[in-house]
């Protein structure tokens, strides 16, 4: 019994540790870009798969949506709306296995 107390005390610490460790280190390193959007990969207003921002360099950066932070701020749909009238996004995003994804679309400051 005592023995199987203290596995579950290790568990649950390796656990608490794990969790800390990402939640204090914040997961994946984020990264921001601003640009102009130049394409959004959409099948409707609330289906946007993804979007492509050209940034101030001249670089175009690609990205995916899957959930954003700010959706109810700035609801994907609303990148067609910046496409159209040119004006810049900030992206927040973390690289995803070789990917961009979006966490958080702003209006560029």
């Amino acid at each position: 019994m005592v023995l199987l107390i203290g596995a579950v005390v290790a568990i649950v610490a390796i656990v608490a540790v794990t969790f800390g460790a990402v939640t204090i280190l914040g997961g994946p390193s984020r990264e921001v870009a601003t640009g102009i959007v130049v394409a959004v990969q959409a099948t409707s207003l609330t289906a946007v798969e993804g979007f492509s921002i050209r940034t101030g360099d001249g670089r175009t950066l690609d990205f995916r949506i899957t959930s954003l932070e700010n959706a109810a701020a700035f609801p994907p749909g609303h990148l067609s709306v910046h496409k159209v009238s040119l004006v810049p996004v900030q992206v927040t995003f973390v690289d995803d296995g070789g990917s961009h994804r979006a966490v958080r679309i702003e209006d560029a400051p």
